[in-house]
């Protein structure tokens, strides 16, 4: 199984130990351009205009929906930010609904968050692991 991994920037580090445990479990798997990327990885205290510069540069939204096109499912890595546990921004969203949209099996890693757009969140019908990659099937 192919599976493509849509995570915040922030959450680098556990996206690439994620990114190791799922190889050595016999999975494909594809990792964020921001995490991939150093340059971008490494520009996290930038103004708004300049994330959306990065993007646009990068053409990051629409490569990433190629992306999960190609791969079987997508794993939501979802760790605590900002105080909110379980975060998922807005950038991850987006990626959750393509997924929705593609048919794609859509995991997230840790329980759901409770914010403004946790409606959205829902409509995506994500599979919750609750920190088990193993439930991954």
């Amino acid at each position: 199984m192919k599976i493509i991994i849509c995570s915040s920037i922030s959450a680098a580090e556990e996206v690439l130990t994620i990114q190791k445990r799922l190889q050595e479990m016999g999975y494909k798997v594809e990792i964020p351009e921001g995490i991939k990327n150093e340059f971008i990885r490494g520009r996290t205290e930038v103004s708004s205009s300049e994330k959306a510069a990065d993007k646009i540069k990068y053409d990051l939204v629409r490569g990433y929906y190629e992306k999960i096109k190609n791969n079987d499912a997508v794993l939501v890595v979802n760790p605590e930010k900002r105080g909110i546990k379980g975060y998922i921004g807005a950038n991850t969203l987006i990626e959750m609904a393509f997924a929705h949209v593609l048919n794609k099996k859509l995991y997230v890693l840790y329980p759901l968050p409770d914010m403004q757009y946790s409606a959205e969140i829902l409509a995506t019908q994500p599979i919750i692991l609750n920190g088990e990659l193993e439930n991954i099937k």
